[in-house]
């Protein structure tokens, strides 16, 4: 039985660890896996009901941070080694950027068969200075020449690694998109909606428009407040505004929205109606997809945007920035409007076109759910991945098959 050793940069709240969690689970029986990952940041949500909820068991490695520390990574490499030792996988696969590094280096000197790094996303866009994104691209070239196979997760973001940043040779990136449980985004919504928008008290003539996820510079969420500043001066309609999430720039966030004159709460220190509401980290974002109206993302850079995959599967109309993979996940004017990365005229624009039309909306609403049951469910992950392990597992078999008929010569 092939053995997989599945390593992940931390377990956060995101697509990284719901993926890594569902391939770990669902698998076929003639894989044996485990499961490694980093602790996640203190401004990030809490994901370990997503493990449990699977009847999963994860090593956690708190030496593996998401920062760079040199003496952390040294011993976050030593124990992947002596777990790589201990093991003996057939395969090892990294998801995301520390674990990508680390976790292949480890296999690489341990003479691991097969080596398989999924991006779940980039630092070379948006993140950090042209120095240190140039640092990045240098170690991604290095890692890729000891990989057996790179997986992107959307066809813009292959186009990126291998003819925008040159990371690897197109032969070496095989396509998997990202797989997600969706079926509980249809469940209970009228149920859902009531609750939500009972508990921040949402009158059922209020228009209310989310963005969910890290509050960090390249979400750019000064954008959405720009909008909202806008649309609360040309709309006919009643507006809510929604902050689903937190993270190391919130207080920022929260200055900016005083600046531009934003009536904003805090949900959890003063539980009262306001045109923006911070409302933290929901675990639950099937209920603030059925609560809310209308799904937003502003990013300045993504790979795969979970956030628009579940809007879609909750039926909801998205407005959105056209960066990375963004247009790989939604149907362009069909599922969602686009406008270009930071033109607040763009997405004030988008967003004030959906917030006046409710024909367009409903109409906007019902076309996402078919097309990211098919092409996002976990399944299609699971068997797609699995294929390529078999693949891969083959190729190497066949590969040495020569060699030891010439040591035996």
């Amino acid at each position: 039985m092939p053995k997989i050793l599945r390593i992940i940069n931390r377990f956060n709240l995101g697509g990284p660890t719901y993926n890594a969690a569902y391939l770990s689970k669902y698998m076929p029986s003639d894989f044996e896996t485990m499961l490694i990952g980093g602790e996640k940041d203190k401004s990030e949500a809490n994901s370990e009901f997503i493990i449990s909820s699977l009847g999963l068991e994860a090593n956690v490695l708190p030496e593996m941070k998401r920062e760079i520390c040199i003496t952390k990574d040294v011993i976050a490499y030593r124990k992947l080694k002596k777990i790589i030792h201990d093991y003996k996988p057939d395969i090892v696969h990294t998801h995301a950027s520390k674990a990508g590094a680390l976790g292949r280096w480890a296999a690489y000197n341990c003479g691991v068969p097969v080596i398989i790094h999924t991006f779940h996303g980039h630092v070379f866009d948006a993140y950090f200075g042209n120095t240190q994104a140039n640092f990045y691209k240098l170690l991604e070239r290095k890692l890729a020449k000891i990989s057996t196979k790179i997986i992107a997760i959307s066809e813009n973001q292959k186009q990126d690694l291998v003819y925008k940043y040159h990371i690897c040779p197109d032969e070496k990136v095989e396509i998997i998109k990202l797989g997600f449980d969706l079926e509980r985004f249809q469940q209970n919504i009228d149920e859902k909606r009531i609750d939500f928008r009972t508990k921040y008290l949402i009158k059922d003539d209020e228009i209310a428009i989310a963005l969910t996820g890290r509050i960090v510079p390249v979400k750019n969420h000064m954008l959405f407040l720009k909008a909202i500043a806008q649309l609360s001066k040309l709309s006919t309609r009643k507006l809510r505004f929604f902050i689903v999430g937190d993270g190391e720039t919130r207080k920022k966030v929260e200055e900016n929205a005083k600046s531009l004159n934003i009536d904003f709460v805090d949900f959890n220190t003063e539980a009262r109606p306001a045109l923006l509401t911070f409302t933290s980290w929901i675990k639950d974002v099937d209920v603030v997809n059925a609560g809310v109206d209308i799904v937003a993302l502003t990013s300045l850079n993504e790979g795969t945007p979970v956030s628009l995959i579940e809007a879609q599967a909750s039926g909801k109309p998205i407005v959105s920035t056209n960066v990375g993979g963004v247009s790989n996940v939604v149907i362009e004017n069909k599922t969602a409007l686009l406008s270009e990365s930071n033109n607040v005229y763009q997405l004030t624009q988008n967003l004030l076109a959906l917030i006046e039309n409710d024909n367009l909306r409903k109409q906007m609403s019902n076309q996402g759910i078919d097309f990211v049951m098919e092409k996002f469910h976990y399944s299609r992950l699971v068997s797609e991945t699995a294929d390529l392990y078999h693949y891969l597992l083959a190729e190497k078999k066949r590969s040495v098959a020569p060699l030891m008929a010439i040591q035996k010569g």
